[in-house]
């Protein structure tokens, strides 16, 4: 993950609940440090869906508001 020294980490709301994040992650950092597979969910950041592909080069911002939601299968 990208550590951008002069500055403290960014807070969010991650699924409704405060988060921080370090200073210069993308949106996949997040999903890494989170432990999830990218595949596996799919991002809501400031109520628009993020293309899996675009996950690295999107920034995590101050103030963001993420929602992660996670496939489940079953049957």
């Amino acid at each position: 993950m990208t550590n951008d020294p002069g500055r403290g980490p960014v807070s969010i709301v991650l699924n409704g609940d405060r988060h921080s994040v370090r200073a210069g992650a993308s949106v996949a950092d997040l999903l890494a440090d989170l432990s999830l597979v990218p595949g596996a969910v799919v991002v809501e950041r400031n109520r628009e869906i993020l293309v899996r592909g675009a996950l690295a080069a999107t920034p995590v911002e101050e103030g963001d508001r993420i929602e992660l939601v996670h496939f489940v299968g079953g049957g």
